[in-house]
């Protein structure tokens, strides 16, 4: 990962291309122990973005996690209205 901080547009826009399928994967490994952790989770995942470099970085992440775990509750809460 780049140690550059992304400042103009084109090289915000860059960085983010070029870094979109880490954040998610990282996104995707901190939901992943959400349930193991039960309510220490929020506070170990504010650790795990305060640690992750550079800012920009740690943002696409925090992002990426609150986009997916939006959709989970959502596709949650439509699967038991179904069932």
């Amino acid at each position: 990962m780049s140690a550059c901080k992304p400042t103009d547009p084109a090289s915000r826009q860059q960085f983010h291309e070029e870094h979109a399928g880490q954040a998610r994967d990282e996104a995707l490994r901190l939901l992943a122990q959400r349930e193991a952790m039960g309510p220490r989770w929020l506070a170990w995942v504010a650790t795990e973005l305060y640690h992750l470099k550079p800012s920009a970085f740690a943002n696409m992440v925090r992002r990426e996690l609150e986009r997916l775990n939006t959709a989970d509750l959502q596709f949650g809460q439509a699967s038991k209205e179904v069932h």
